[in-house]
């Protein structure tokens, strides 16, 4: 059972958004057992678009459209499905009623152009998931050979094609395909090592998965949150596979350490106040280079938020100077940034107090201290710290870079592993 992903929106073209919603497509499918070796983007134009569906038909058993289902001129994709099977657009009231209720709950009146979205070809099905207005379909493409095919609409808004896709496109598509086996993947989140490094640390791991076949690896580089390691098994019930998960979980932290810092869709900030919660410390935060950055990041964690006490940005010589007790001029980066660390504690009321420091002006650089150098510390009770680093990249990497490395710093203590 092969499958592809087609995109429709001129504005994925012209870069005016970015086409997340392929690569989620695309993993969903992995996972589910589907293969799929081709996804297209195509603008907004009706033969272009029934070119792309022509010949993703030709070479693939099932196409799921992503977009243009709303209910403006331009999007055509119903329009050109029901050309291509050669049905009539009629309306479903259904649909159309669903619509209505949805604008008079939001207090307004449904315009008539929305009841564009109502029309359906005749003989496919309506995705019964329809959180927004846009309705997806499944609509069967017979084949001269007596067999069929299908393809899938889905709308383009990317939380109404999650519940969509994994509502009815993903168990249709594997019914089709006959896949009975449960495929679940775990996300092992690590930094500090190089993918190349990585590699290397599980080369004889990766062999012998190579072998059995099951489960297997996957390297996903993810830019300043680390490089992911993705442990993908099959078996034939959900608790089997947690099994075989947990094991090479197990197996994959006994090589890589303390390298691993979360799981799946946790990330540092999480693991980090987690570990405060637990300890029930509370962290505070000065920032100079990352301007607000850390703050957010803590703020809007998945977890443990009530271990943030807050934070202040200090970028003007004034409040330096204010919570510095002097020029800022005259006092090492080295040693500012462990006095601000201690200020976090004291002004915020906070156990622990973190803050950063860098060389942000290329024009401060020197030999050995060039534009990147950064000085992440933290102050707690028996405990001190001040790392330089020399970070890589224009200044916004190397704010993104100053905040999961402190935090790491910060995980490492806290763990126990320094």
């Amino acid at each position: 059972m092969k499958c592809e992903v087609i995109a429709v929106g001129t504005e994925l073209l012209l870069g005016q958004i970015v086409d997340t919603n392929s690569s989620w497509i695309g993993e969903q499918l992995a996972l589910a057992g589907i293969d799929s070796h081709y996804q297209t983007k195509v603008g907004d134009n009706w033969s272009r678009i029934e070119s792309a569906v022509r010949l993703g038909l030709e070479r693939s058993d099932a196409v799921v459209m992503c977009g243009g289902l709303g209910p403006t001129q331009d999007d055509i994709t119903r329009d050109v499905i029901a050309g291509l099977v050669g049905s009539e657009l009629v309306l479903d009231e259904t649909i159309a009623e669903r619509i209505r209720t949805m604008f008079k709950s939001r207090g307004r009146e449904m315009p008539q152009n929305n009841l564009r979205q109502a029309m359906v070809p005749e003989g496919a099905l309506p995705i019964p998931q329809q959180p927004g207005t846009a309705p997806g379909l499944v609509v069967p493409v017979p084949t001269e050979d007596g067999k069929q095919k299908v393809i899938y609409a889905v709308p383009g808004v990317p939380y109404e094609m999650k519940e969509m896709m994994l509502g009815t496109v993903i168990p249709d598509l594997q019914r089709r395909a006959g896949v009975t086996a449960v495929i679940e993947s775990r996300v092992l989140r690590t930094w500090g090592q190089s993918e190349s490094g990585l590699a290397e640390l599980l080369g004889q791991r990766i062999d012998e998965l190579e072998a059995s076949g099951n489960p297997t690896l996957a390297f996903l580089a993810s830019g300043v949150e680390g490089i992911k390691v993705r442990i993908t098994a099959k078996a034939p019930t959900s608790p089997e596979v947690s099994v075989m998960l947990d094991a090479e979980e197990k197996n994959l932290r006994e090589l890589l350490g303390d390298l691993v810092f979360a799981v799946d869709d946790d990330n540092m900030e999480s693991t980090v106040l987690g570990l405060l919660a637990e300890r029930g410390l509370q962290l505070g935060v000065v920032e100079t280079t990352t301007c607000g950055f850390m703050a957010h990041r803590l703020a809007t964690a998945r977890a443990g938020t009530q271990a943030f006490s807050g934070g202040v940005v200090a970028r003007g010589p004034g409040i330096l100077s204010y919570l510095l007790r002097g020029d800022p001029t005259a006092v090492e980066p080295e040693e500012a940034a462990l006095q601000l660390a201690r200020v976090a504690r004291g002004i915020l009321v906070s156990d622990v107090g973190i803050a950063t420091t860098a060389i942000e002006d290329p024009a401060r650089g020197s030999e050995t201290q060039p534009f990147g150098t950064a000085w992440l510390a933290i102050s707690m009770e028996g405990f001190e710290t001040v790392e330089q680093v020399t970070l890589p990249g224009d200044l916004e990497r190397i704010r993104q870079f100053s905040v999961i490395s402190l935090l790491n710093i910060l995980r490492l203590h806290l763990e126990g592993r320094r």
